[in-house]
């Protein structure tokens, strides 16, 4: 390759890359709360003492790093990914743009650390690329906040619903082989239940989510049933709509089922199963932040399996707080175990005890309801259980 044609290579490279980032800054907005809050620490940093202990003066971002992991690598608090943006501020427009290959520095003047893309007294921070063709989605090209494999399963799954609204949604009678189960690969035949007809045509989805048994979920705090939660079975397209021959009265003298693909299946499908229509796309990356008002929540039950007694790291809990109290997807809470009540066995009078609550972790929202939200456990020294409070995280 001539040398002109390097360049012009490299020219076209960077232009598609500032193009993409545009595209991207946008598909990923900064809230006025985090740029407000960038804002007042660009001008001198943070405090050296809430950095974290082992944050190393330079660090070059790799391929599988997360905005989470980088922000614990240098802060205490890896929630406060603003601040640390807003040490950069000058350097990283967004950020949610920063990328495999670039360097960061760590300067540290008066008390106060910075976080810089430019080495000090150096040039900026180069992201090194070798000159062939490369072929990227704008979700390859920046860092997710967490890692996507931890969020992206339950992305279409959790549902909380009223009761009649599922019950009215289309449902399942049969299949092509009179199989009592279904799964992937296998084609049903589905009737509308008291709501609109299973169709097909222009504004209509072709992609529906699998459901069965609406459970309510109760806070643990007031007995309170705040909506219904239905599992998730798995996911089908449409193949042909439903439709229905009326007579002169009005009255339905034939009915032909819409027909079904099943593409994905989690648990075994059968008949009387329903079906609603697939979310759109959600975007993975989330800027962590703590909540903008104090929270006093509670954890009302563990997703995925109901014989489960405790959650561990990187499971997903629903909590009694949901977008009309406040909750983002973003919203880092901390989670508070439960004292047990014990018998003072020790003492002559057998008197109960309650034991304090203590601090066990963090967990950070990722879907919200009306009065529900789905938080994922980023941490947590010991199992989460119903019943644990959730607040807003406090200086430790």
């Amino acid at each position: 390759m001539t040398a002109f044609a390097t360049a012009r290579a490299w020219s076209l490279g960077a232009t598609l890359v500032a193009a993409l980032t545009s595209v991207y800054a946008q598909n990923y907005p900064v809230t006025s709360t985090q740029r407000s809050t960038a804002q007042q620490v660009a001008q001198q940093g943070i405090p050296e003492d809430q950095l974290s202990p082992n944050a190393p003066a330079q660090y070059t971002v790799k391929r599988g790093d997360t905005l989470w992991g980088i922000s614990g690598m240098y802060l205490r608090q890896p929630w406060r990914w603003p601040e640390l943006w807003g040490m950069n501020l000058s350097s990283i427009a967004n950020p949610h743009l920063i990328y495999p290959g670039q360097v960061l520095y760590l300067v540290r003047s008066n008390g106060y650390a910075r976080l810089s893309t430019t080495a000090p007294g150096g040039e900026p921070g180069v992201v090194r690329l070798s000159p062939h063709t490369r072929e990227s989605s704008l979700s390859d090209l920046a860092l997710p906040t967490l890692p996507p494999h931890l969020i992206e399963p339950f992305l279409a799954e959790p549902l909380v619903v009223d009761a009649q609204t599922l019950n009215l949604a289309p449902r399942i009678i049969a299949t092509t082989d009179k199989r009592v189960l279904m799964a992937s690969g296998d084609r049903a035949y589905v009737r509308s239940s008291g709501g609109p007809l299973l169709t097909t045509g222009p504004g209509k989805p072709l992609s529906y989510r699998l459901f069965r048994d609406a459970i309510p979920l109760k806070d643990p705090v007031t007995g309170e049933i705040l909506g219904y939660e239905a599992k998730y079975l798995g996911s089908a397209n449409v193949a042909q709509g439903e439709t229905q021959v009326l007579n002169a009265e009005g009255q339905v003298v034939q009915a032909s089922p819409a027909t079904i693909d099943i593409v994905k299946s989690k648990n075994e499908i059968r008949a009387g199963d329903h079906l609603l229509p697939s979310p759109a796309p959600q975007y993975l990356n989330y800027a962590p932040h703590a909540p903008g008002k104090p929270v006093d929540g509670a954890v009302v039950s563990i997703y995925g399996d109901a014989a489960v007694s405790y959650a561990a790291v990187n499971q997903v809990i629903a909590i009694n707080k949901g977008a009309q109290d406040g909750m983002e997807i973003g919203t880092v809470l901390e989670l508070i175990s439960k004292g047990a009540t014990i018998v003072d066995k020790t003492s002559a009078k057998r008197d109960t005890v309650k034991l304090p609550d203590e601090f066990n972790g963090y967990a950070m929202v990722f879907k919200t309801f009306d009065r529900v939200s789905y938080v994922l456990i980023t941490a947590a020294a010991r199992g989460v259980q119903v019943g644990d409070r959730l607040q807003a995280p406090q200086p430790r």
